[in-house]
């Protein structure tokens, strides 16, 4: 459905045993129409002690995310290449009971609090009839001011914005939260009857997307990011210390567009201007030349993907207590292979795709100039 797995995130560094990876469009085209990913996370087994694991694994084999007459309608639409207007919209229908939210629970109440000893996102994970949709993120232009409205409206907001500070050139991405709402759950007893109890699970998310980072400019912003956390750890900094620290290392990262694009911080399109439409005698020509000459500008291409302490600081905010099995998370290696095994297909690196993008685009201005070669 033009939706593919775009960058692995090993969520232990951030203290949860999961994985994840963002289905999105790949194209710059595609990205223009339909702007949207669904941020997938997986329970990673091999980080759960073994009772827990056991558990959840009895869990999981009570259920099936699809209906039977979602499956019957995909494996028409393959063999057919299509589906009826009337198929489409049941195919809408049975696919959203894929992500519905279900209030009676799989596990008893007792196993539902073994679970969420051990980790809350394992109780969310594992005690329900299928997945479903814990947040959904509209995208802002001014995330400060959400922040603050949020705040003086009484919200139950997080305490600060995740990523980092605010700029006049904003990169990667910033994101803030409310929590998550006190829902009824039912759960079943001994007897399979079931009682009342509650869960905590879907919050509202917002984010503000700015420039995709080339692979150096990422190095340099999680050295910045790392300097922040060490020093705020050190000082016990609270929110607002936080904020200042973070301002202070994020000096050392250019907030200057010209600059992002001289250093090979970040990724950008570039095209053509009218001047550009005259003409050139010359078969080479350097990049940096033709910005100056005004025959090329040049607009940043914006990050369509996520920050894996960022996500972990927003479920963080939604968490009721600490892990009891954080040591075994936070000592675990990624699992990309694993990862890869699982779903079947590999997951396309992120950067690459900013990366072909740019190319992409002085090659349509090598072609419109007639030359032989535009050099970086």
């Amino acid at each position: 459905m033009g939706m593919y797995p775009v960058g692995y995130y090993d969520l232990s560094v951030a203290g949860f045993p999961m994985h994840a990876t963002a289905f999105r469009p790949r194209t710059r085209e595609a990205l223009a129409k339909h702007p949207f990913r669904v941020f997938t996370t997986v329970l990673r087994m091999d980080l759960l002690t073994e009772r827990t694991r056991d558990l959840a694994q009895r869990a999981l084999k009570q259920r099936n995310i699809f209906t039977d007459r979602l499956v019957a309608l995909i494996n028409h639409a393959e063999v057919q290449g299509h589906l009826t207007a009337d198929e489409s919209k049941e195919f809408i229908t049975e696919g959203l009971e894929t992500f519905r939210w279900h209030s009676k629970a799989t596990v008893t109440l007792e196993e539902y609090k073994i679970l969420k000893e051990e980790h809350p996102l394992i109780a969310d994970i594992v005690s329900f009839p299928s997945c479903h949709i814990n947040h959904l993120t509209p995208r802002t232009i001014d995330i400060d001011l959400v922040q603050k409205m949020m705040q003086d409206n009484g919200m139950p907001a997080k305490e600060r914005i995740e990523g980092p500070p605010r700029r006049d050139c904003p990169i990667l991405l910033r994101q803030t939260s409310f929590k998550a709402l006190e829902e009824t759950v039912y759960f079943r007893d001994a007897n399979e009857a079931y009682v009342k109890g509650s869960h905590t699970a879907r919050f509202g998310e917002v984010e503000q997307r700015g420039y995709a980072l080339t692979r150096k400019g990422r190095k340099l912003y999680d050295e910045i990011l790392s300097q922040v956390n060490r020093e705020a750890a050190e000082t016990g900094a609270g929110p607002d210390k936080y904020e200042e620290i973070l301002r202070k290392h994020f000096e050392g990262f250019p907030d200057d567009l010209r600059e992002l694009q001289k250093q090979n911080l970040a990724y950008f399109c570039y095209r053509t201007t009218p001047k550009g439409k005259e003409g050139s005698a010359s078969e080479k020509a350097s990049l940096s030349q033709l910005l100056e000459d005004g025959i090329l500008e040049f607009e940043p291409i914006t990050y369509e993907d996520f920050l894996p302490l960022s996500a972990g600081g927003i479920f963080n905010s939604n968490l009721g207590n600490t892990s009891q099995s954080k040591r075994l998370i936070m000592e675990a290696d990624a699992d990309l292979d694993g990862f890869q095994q699982m779903m079947g297909t590999p997951t396309v690196d992120e950067i690459s795709l900013y990366e072909q993008m740019q190319k992409d685009s002085l090659e349509s201005c090598r072609v419109e100039l007639g030359l032989k070669e535009i050099v970086e």
